[in-house]
């Protein structure tokens, strides 16, 4: 009962929402829908007429959108414009939450929780793990890390955005998993480019390749579960048993990427890359292990 009394008052509580560019804007549309008076401010003050039209408030200055409510989101281009944005508002900060989604380095949202303490303020990091038009919807989820306390007095306004994932009280960790899943997504969008790029130069439209490719791509998830159940166990462990896919097995299929993109004149930055992660765990002596033994020369060296 008391649940249902809090989820029900959180829904008419002021948000401000700092930072119109589609995320911003569909966050915003989010909160309206789910029954919060938003208030906005934005750079460019006509990137809110939308969301003004469908019922937000334009805060004239940052100062203002940050007085309107115990709760600010960001969603900026990176920290610092955070900094750029609240420098004139850090009097307003004081028993004030700060919410920030943009992307940046795990450092940077340290030295933000610590810059935002320091003005009296409490602080979440977050990362938003779907693209704008699926904010709000059953697939959306976002990582937030910062104190416990703070998490759970917003939690059930943050959640109409998606799924609150909690991960811990170091500010940075929220980034982290954030970059650490873009490194996933930005590395296989070039792995698909450069697999369309070669099946071009054999005559194949990329309307014809990328079926077969994103096909592909769809089953990678399901192999690695199937093959390697207790994969994450393994890699803890420091335990890389080849009985499956070998470093030297996968080495020789990098090299053949790498021979290939090179006569048919591609650019090779990411095979190279990959192959170079196979040669030296084969240099090291690890040609029999498992192909995940390449993290060994991923990780940071003592």
């Amino acid at each position: 009962m008391i649940e249902q009394l809090n989820a029900t008052s959180s829904q008419n509580t002021p948000v401000a929402v700092i930072g119109l560019g589609p995320m911003g804007q569909a966050m915003t549309r989010t909160l309206l829908a789910s029954g919060h008076p938003v208030t906005v401010w934005n750079r460019t003050a006509a990137r809110a007429d939308g969301v003004v039209t469908d019922g937000a408030t334009l805060a004239p200055t940052p100062r203002e959108a940050v007085e309107a409510s115990d709760l600010v989101i960001l969603s900026l281009t990176d920290y610092q414009a955070m900094y750029d944005i609240l420098g004139t508002a850090t009097a307003s900060l004081a028993g004030r939450t700060l919410v920030n989604l943009s992307s940046d380095t795990p450092d940077r949202t340290r030295e933000a929780a610590t810059w935002a303490a320091g003005h009296g303020a409490g602080f979440l990091t977050g990362g938003v793990m779907v693209p704008a038009p699926m904010v709000g919807t059953d697939a959306a989820h976002v990582y937030y890390s910062g104190r416990e306390q703070v998490m759970e007095t917003h939690r059930a306004m943050l959640a109409p955005l998606g799924t609150p994932r909690y991960l811990g009280d170091d500010p940075g960790l929220a980034q982290m998993m954030y970059q650490a899943q873009l490194a996933v997504f930005l590395t296989s969008l070039s792995a698909l480019m450069h697999a369309t790029a070669m099946l071009g130069t054999a005559g194949l439209k990329a309307s014809e390749a990328l079926p077969e490719l994103l096909s592909f791509t769809d089953s990678i998830g399901d192999m690695l579960r199937a093959g390697d159940k207790q994969l994450g166990v393994a890699l803890d462990a420091g335990e890389h048993p080849g009985d499956l896919s070998t470093v030297t097995m996968m080495g020789a299929t990098s090299d053949h990427i790498v021979e290939t993109s090179t006569s048919l004149g591609l650019d090779l930055a990411l095979p190279l890359a990959v192959q170079a992660h196979y040669r030296r765990a084969i240099e090291n002596g690890h040609g029999g292990d498992n192909w995940t033994r390449i993290i060994d020369s991923i990780r940071k060296q003592q």
